[in-house]
């Protein structure tokens, strides 16, 4: 018998005045890295990075599932709620982990609205991360779709949701990691999705506060699929040049869930990601 090496624990941790329950994941030794799920998914988006021995040698991976995601429950008193992600309240829930994980200046890494959040916090929190990889991420993108029927009891939101981005995957992603993909949007929360994307295609608050990013303290590099319909290389590109210093690198034969789609075809963009978000030591 041969076990993994991530290990899953969990923390709890206060956000906006409530108590949050978070399942986490952590493998590795080294520099801290946070690492950021899509909308309707789970931290095993991230399981193929956590299991990389070369990358685990020098890094330290955190990834944990947001609050209504995975394994993490939503709080208290949910039943009578509706659940729509804001902003300020994804801001503090990151925040709050790494502090509660004790690091010191992790690297942040988040896909989709990940990503979002990632530049979000790069514009306002930059002091409290070492730099920032943002994936398949822009300024903004208004919805393209009516997001309202995801939760219907006339219709499966897991599976609707999976066919909607399907469509967003790689032609040249292997099968078996295309449907371990769309499995975890199958199995999100009634609703999960359409709160997430409620955060992902309304909020333009970042466009005005790309300007304030300082690269010389906190790196910034975005990746985007070449294959990504909802994210453009465009978006990404358009972006990254509103971030005085920021890089972006289109990545072939990928889509928007890289690092769950195709695994083998992600790492090479990532390790040098990675490898890019070193400050010179006179800053």
């Amino acid at each position: 018998m041969s076990f993994e090496p991530i290990i899953g624990r969990y923390l709890t941790v206060t956000v906006q005045g409530r108590q949050q329950r978070i399942y986490v994941e952590t493998a590795g030794q080294g520099t801290a890295v946070l690492c950021l799920h899509t909308a309707g998914a789970d931290t095993r988006q991230w399981r193929h990075i956590l299991n990389d021995a070369c990358l685990t040698a020098g890094h330290q991976f955190f990834a944990f599932d947001m609050p209504w995601h995975g394994k993490s429950l939503p709080p208290e008193g949910f039943q009578t709620e509706e659940y729509l992600l804001t902003t300020e309240a994804y801001m503090e829930t990151v925040l709050a982990v790494s502090r509660a994980l004790g690091l010191d200046r992790p690297i942040l890494a988040g896909c989709s609205m990940g990503g979002r959040i990632a530049l979000q916090l790069a514009s306002l929190h930059g002091h409290a991360f070492g730099g920032f990889i943002a994936i398949e991420a822009s300024d903004f993108q208004p919805a393209w779709y009516d997001i309202d029927w995801f939760h219907r009891p006339d219709a499966h939101g897991g599976e609707m949701g999976a066919a909607l981005v399907s469509a967003n995957i790689s032609p040249h992603a292997p099968d078996a990691e295309r449907w371990n993909t769309l499995w975890m949007f199958m199995q999100s929360g009634p609703g999960v999705f359409r709160g997430d994307l409620s955060f992902y295609t309304r909020d333009d608050s970042l466009i005005v506060r790309l300007g304030r990013i300082d690269t010389a303290k906190t790196p910034v590099h975005l990746l985007v699929g070449a294959y990504d319909l909802t994210c453009t290389p465009e978006d990404a590109k358009r972006t990254a040049a509103a971030i005085p210093g920021a890089t972006c690198t289109v990545m072939d034969e990928l889509g928007h869930f890289p690092m769950s789609e195709h695994p083998a075809g992600f790492r090479p963009f990532f390790a040098d990601a990675l490898a890019r978000m070193k400050v010179p030591a006179d800053v």
